[in-house]
């Protein structure tokens, strides 16, 4: 796209020259009407003009001549009868409007209008219709507003039209399809909505449209295809959808053909194949899909082929190797399967060539090595296997190089070392394995180089340092062992250094601080030993220094106070003592501290509470004592914070609740004691919150409720004591989040039941029934067995004795005259 734009600039240049060298001619005689002059005179008044203008306009005296105008006023042109025929004021500096003093009505003899490159705003007036003589009207790179009038369709004698660059809106006029003369239609870059008006497909003189980068919507109207006069078609940067029309087949005077960056789905017609003087193909970010058309080879006029971007598939034709003239080939960002077909070798104009993020597989044909014009070659993202070509070694113009993000397997061919030219190389994520060439220090024009994530082994070659132009070096991940060149610190203009995640040794080379640009550097996961030296902490440059997972030993130099830019510092996991030095204090731009996973002792300084921008925070694992500083309460960015397995004490300060993005806190481990703030309920954002093992007593707090539902919390192994209360945060809190706590009780698995839950329990209603069912059952069987067992007593007595004797003597044993409750249920009670 940047080449088609310049194209489109270049001719407008070309334009704007031609009309000033024409508009400045003046004819031998010439006579403008006073009242044509007077009607600019106003005009003028009512503009704003830089004191340099040459717009010097000055009223005329009562006997002056009228041909003064056409003879002396600056961008004024009359013709034979003395009309103004031409106005030029391109270029002015102007800023004013023409809805309100311009008289269109009094200039109707104007055949050229140009006002571009000014600050006019406002509307195009409907009045515009009034100078039914012009022959061209440029309103290009001024503010326009509004819409289109329709009026400017009644231009019937209108060659040049050119809007561009302005503030328009709404949609194209139908009306313009009745300006049969035109030759030249320019409305890009305005917020031109709604579809393409069909009527464009009476313009059958146009030779050059361009709508690009507007908010057109619709699909391409096929009457599109009647202009075949077109050399120029641009619809870039639109919102158009649907199918390319097969009817832009008929065009076969085009010569540039722009239709990226819009929704256009279906394949790509073969019909194009017919554009035999087609330069410029762009149908790049669209939805096309399906196979690049075979009949694409036929274009031999083609320099310029753009189909990245899109959704096609299948294999790269080889019939793009006909293509003699292409300089340009934009495959990139689609689902393009197969091998890179052997005959692109033969395309020797290319200059650039991208087919990266595809499915292509196979190997990297060495005939690429013929293209010795070519500047950049893209073909990272890919599934390209095997080794690097040495062929790719005669690319003497190659300035950009990325085979990263395949399975490139084998060594780096030191024929590399011959692009004398190259700028960027980019290696990484692939499989390559041995040592990095020496021969690579004589890529003197290298600005970027990255390797990592191979299996590079060996030591990082020293001739590295003579790549003086260097800004970026990757070479993270791989199996490099030794020590780190103390000849780096030849890059002086290095931003970026990164060796991390390898096995190298020994100490870190204090000449690395004399890398006084750089910015980020990355040394972690190593087995670097020794201390950290001085002179690379007062780095003023420096914004990111990870040194975590080593072997650095010694404590943390006060010197980091100098490093006021440093934003992230982490030298976590390696066997550093002492305190943290109050002067980090000093550094204010500070978002990611990590001291964890060392042995500091000494309490958290105060001064850390000046870090306002602070968003992580990690000095857990370490001997840490004394209380957390109330200044805490200054970091109200921090997102992540971690004090955990440390020895610090005393309460958890209430100013944790004015910590409000935090999502993680981990304050296990310690020897915290208090209850737990309240305020904690202020932190809405909370994902996870760790309190355990330390000395917390006291209930939980009821504001707890006010937590976000489904937070990790973990309590376990403190003192706390009461009920778990039923808040959304304990909904499905488990055991092992509580335990440790002998004095709390709740409906958890695990822990015992409150005393006011069981009585609860005994009131329940349901309870009740429950012991009704059992216990009526029970004491309907005593009642029966005791009236059995009377029953037996009374039959024996009765045959040891008279039946009338018993009655009248003794007393029968259930007589109603002797009965004597109270003795029955004695002798009831003795039986059972």
């Amino acid at each position: 796209m940047a080449k088609q734009t310049l194209a489109s600039l270049n001719f407008l240049f070309f334009s704007l020259t031609l009309q000033i060298i024409t508009l400045s001619a003046i004819p031998n005689f010439a006579f403008a009407s006073l009242e044509e002059a007077n009607a600019l005179l106003k005009w003028k008044a009512s503009l704003q003009i830089p004191n340099d203008s040459l717009l010097s306009w000055h009223p005329l005296p009562m006997n002056s001549s009228a041909s003064v105008p056409c003879t002396s006023w600056f961008g004024v042109v009359c013709n034979a009868d003395g009309g103004i025929q031409k106005l030029n004021l391109t270029s002015s500096g102007l800023n004013g409007t023409l809805h309100r003093f311009f008289s269109f009505t009094l200039l109707h003899s104007l055949t050229h209008f140009d006002l571009s490159i000014n600050n006019f705003f406002g509307p195009i007036p409907p009045e515009i219709r009034l100078l039914s003589k012009l022959v061209h009207l440029d309103f290009s790179a001024n503010k326009f507003s509004g819409v289109i009038p329709p009026e400017i369709g009644m231009l019937a004698s209108l060659e040049t039209l050119y809007l561009m660059e302005n503030n328009l809106s709404g949609s194209i006029p139908q009306e313009i399809g009745q300006l049969t003369s035109l030759y030249e239609l320019a409305l890009y870059n305005n917020s031109l909505q709604g579809e393409l008006p069909p009527t464009l497909g009476n313009l059958t003189k146009l030779a050059y449209l361009n709508f690009g980068s507007n908010k057109l919507s619709g699909q391409i109207p096929s009457s599109l295809g009647d202009l075949t006069s077109l050399n120029v078609l641009y619809l870039y940067q639109n919102q158009l959808s649907g199918p390319i029309p097969l009817e832009l087949g008929n065009l076969k005077s085009l010569t540039n053909l722009a239709v990226s960056e819009n929704h256009f789905n279906g394949s790509i017609p073969s019909s194009l194949a017919n554009l035999s003087n087609l330069e410029y193909l762009y149908l790049g970010v669209n939805k096309l899909r399906g196979p690049i058309p075979i009949e694409l080879g036929n274009l031999k006029s083609l320099t310029d082929l753009d189909l990245s971007q899109n959704q096609l598939t299948g294999c790269i034709p080889s019939a793009l190797a006909n293509l003699s003239n292409l300089q340009y080939l934009h495959l990139n960002d689609n689902k393009l399967s197969g091998p890179i077909p052997i005959e692109l070798g033969n395309l020797k104009s290319l200059t650039n060539l991208e087919m990266s993020t595809n499915q292509l597989s196979d190997s990297i044909p060495s005939s690429l090595g013929n293209l010795t014009s070519l500047n950049v070659l893209y073909l990272h993202h890919n599934q390209l296997f095997g080794p690097i070509p040495i062929e790719l070694g005669n690319l003497d113009s190659l300035t950009n190089l990325s085979l990263s993000y395949n399975q490139l397997s084998g060594s780096i061919p030191s024929s590399l070392a011959n692009l004398s030219n190259l700028q960027f190389l980019y290696l990484c994520v692939n499989k390559l394995s041995g040592l990095v060439p020496i021969e690579l220090g004589n890529l003197k024009s290298l600005i970027d180089l990255e390797m990592s994530e191979n299996q590079l082994s060996g030591s990082i070659p020293s001739s590295l340092g003579n790549l003086n132009r260097l800004k970026w070096l990757y070479l993270k991940n791989n199996n490099f062992s030794g020590l780190i060149p103390s000849e780096l610190a030849n890059l002086k203009s290095l931003i970026d250094l990164s060796v991390s995640h390898n096995q190298l040794s020994g100490s870190i080379p204090s000449s690395l601080g004399d890398l006084t640009s750089i910015n980020h550097l990355y040394l972690h996961h190593n087995q670097l030993s020794g201390p950290i030296p001085i002179k690379l902490v007062i780095l003023k440059s420096l914004t990111d220094l990870w040194m975590s997972n080593n072997q650095l030993s010694g404590s943390i130099p006060h010197e980091f106070g100098n490093s006021t830019q440093l934003q992230r510092l982490d030298l976590s996991s390696n066997n550093l003592v002492g305190e943290i030095p109050k002067e980090f204090g000093k550094m204010k731009s500070m978002l990611d501290l990590n001291l964890s996973d060392n042995q500091l002792t000494g309490s958290i300084p105060l001064e850390l509470g000046f870090y306002k921008l602070l968003e992580v925070l990690d000095l857990s694992r370490n001997r840490l004592i004394g209380s957390i500083p109330k200044s805490i309460g200054q970091w109200t960015h921090i997102h992540y914070l971690n004090l955990s397995n440390n020895m610090i004490g005393e309460k958890i300060p209430s100013e944790i609740g004015k910590l409000r993005q935090l999502t993680e806190v981990d304050l296990s481990h310690n020897f915290l004691t208090g209850e737990m703030p309240s305020e904690i309920q202020s932190l809405q954002n909370l994902d996870k919150l760790y309190l355990s093992h330390n000395r917390l007593y006291g209930s939980i707090p009821i504001s707890f409720s006010n937590l976000p539902r489904g937070i990790h919390i973990n309590l376990s192994y403190n003192e706390l004591l009461g009920p778990v209360p039923r808040y959304a945060i304990f909904v499905n809190v488990s055991i092992e989040m509580l335990q440790g706590n002998p004095g709390l009780c709740g409906n958890v698995t695990g822990l015992k039941l409150c005393a006011s839950h069981i009585v609860k329990k005994k009131n329940d209603p349901a309870h009740r029934r429950l012991i009704l069912l059992i216990v009526l059952p029970l004491i309907g069987v005593v009642l029966l067995g005791l009236l059995m067992c009377g029953l037996k007593a009374y039959r024996q007595e009765k045959k040891k004795s008279p039946h009338k004797a018993l009655d009248e003597e003794s007393g029968h044993y259930f007589s109603i005259k002797h009965f004597d409750g109270r003795v029955v249920y004695d002798d009831i009670l003795k039986v059972t």
